[in-house]
């Protein structure tokens, strides 16, 4: 996700890149350990995993 317009600093960008490698390990533990992880996307929650939740259609 990209909000800023402007080029971040140096720093900021070794922090969002420490970041990025923190999330990615911790989703990747929680796929070995057959946890699902809960999403925000486009104003929705998304599950993701083998044992996610289901979430149901509301039909007007």
């Amino acid at each position: 996700m990209k909000l800023a317009k402007n080029t971040p600093s140096q720093k900021s960008q070794v922090i969002e890149t420490v970041l990025n490698k923190a999330i990615a390990a911790a989703l990747e533990k929680k796929h070995r350990l057959g946890q699902y992880a809960v999403f925000w996307e486009d104003d929705k929650v998304v599950y993701r995993g083998d044992d996610a939740p289901r979430l149901e259609q509301k039909q007007d």
